[in-house]
């Protein structure tokens, strides 16, 4: 299987039966995975979304078993159903594939980022009309995901919706390219633009004053969780959706799910008292899978280890399913 479906990927972990001809699916019978035999090529062209899994947290500044997050997410999908009863939406309108996980090294973090970046670069090589939807892993994979992107499309100007309670902008002199410092990375590295980041969720004692002075002086976006909830988080998530439609051929969205209050995230390696809400952050993530200029989005820094009763990992596949929503609107639309 060194090539499936193409190299730097592995299978998933493990596979749950999907019986044929049901009417009305649960989600991990309606995810499909892919039976490659030894000289077969896989036929793209039915599939919109592509879920890769990305297991690493050895980059993490503190210590996180967030490496075991895709897993745990695709374990809970028998817990739900593809039809969002709020929005009266069936997400069997789609049709996603689970690609696995990119392969990692044991010890190499250089290594691992590269394959990251590469599994990016093939995705949008072998089928790029897909939606990728990448399941981590630590923040530090949404720099290299990013990278992949912009090499795959070079021409191509990407910002960033970033859903957060840090600003991730750590100085890469002291902290490398770890889950505190991808966005920095991106801007530094010439990826992006400070000014195509639009960061919402920071909120309390949780950034340092010298990051909020980087963010001024490179022109990153943001609004805190306060000042949104005074507006509306939703209609702040759609302003920046609208500004960043304005001037980038591409939104990639990033969730980390340290944005969750830690009431209802325990399982987020750094939650803390004062995050958003499950329904805030629902909404948000909607609203980005509506937007026709999102092309790709992960979910980041969920341990499964520290959870509490499958809490976070089940607002994680919430999260996936409500920007999942969102696209299957935007088709509609």
């Amino acid at each position: 299987m060194r090539n499936y479906p193409y190299p730097l990927l592995n299978p998933p972990s493990f596979r749950w039966n999907a019986p044929k001809d049901v009417q009305e699916p649960k989600v991990h019978e309606w995810i499909q995975t892919l039976d490659v035999k030894e000289g077969e090529t896989v036929d793209w062209s039915h599939f919109d979304v592509a879920i890769l899994g990305v297991p690493l947290s050895r980059s993490s500044i503190s210590a996180s078993a967030a490496s075991e997050n895709p897993d745990a997410i695709r374990r809970a999908w028998k817990y739900f159903t593809t039809y969002n009863m709020e929005e009266d939406v069936d997400l069997t309108a789609l049709k996603v594939v689970d690609l696995g996980d990119v392969r990692q090294h044991v010890t190499d973090i250089p290594a691992c980022h590269r394959h990251i970046q590469e599994a990016m670069v093939a995705m949008r090589t072998h089928h790029p009309h897909t939606l990728p939807l990448v399941i981590g892993g630590d923040h530090s994979i949404t720099a290299m995901l990013v990278k992949g992107w912009k090499e795959a499309h070079p021409d191509e100007r990407i910002g960033i919706l970033q859903l957060d309670t840090h600003f991730d902008l750590r100085s890469l002199e002291d902290n490398g390219p770890s889950n505190g410092t991808p966005i920095r990375n991106l801007i530094e590295s010439g990826t992006i633009r400070g000014e195509d980041v639009y960061n919402i969720g920071l909120h309390g004692f949780f950034n340092a004053k010298s990051l909020k002075v980087y963010a001024d002086e490179v022109g990153v976006h943001y609004v805190t969780l306060k000042e949104a909830r005074k507006k509306g988080v939703a209609q702040v998530v759609q302003d920046a959706l609208q500004q960043l439609s304005q001037k980038v051929d591409t939104i990639y969205l990033t969730v980390d799910m340290d944005v969750l209050d830690i009431s209802v995230g325990p399982g987020a390696p750094a939650a803390t008292p004062g995050g958003m809400r499950t329904d805030e952050l629902f909404e948000a993530v909607l609203l980005a899978g509506a937007c026709p200029k999102v092309k790709a989005m992960d979910l980041v820094c969920l341990d499964p280890y520290r959870d509490v009763e499958q809490a976070t990992v089940k607002a994680g596949v919430h999260v996936m399913l409500s920007f999942l929503t969102g696209l299957v609107k935007r088709k509609n639309a």
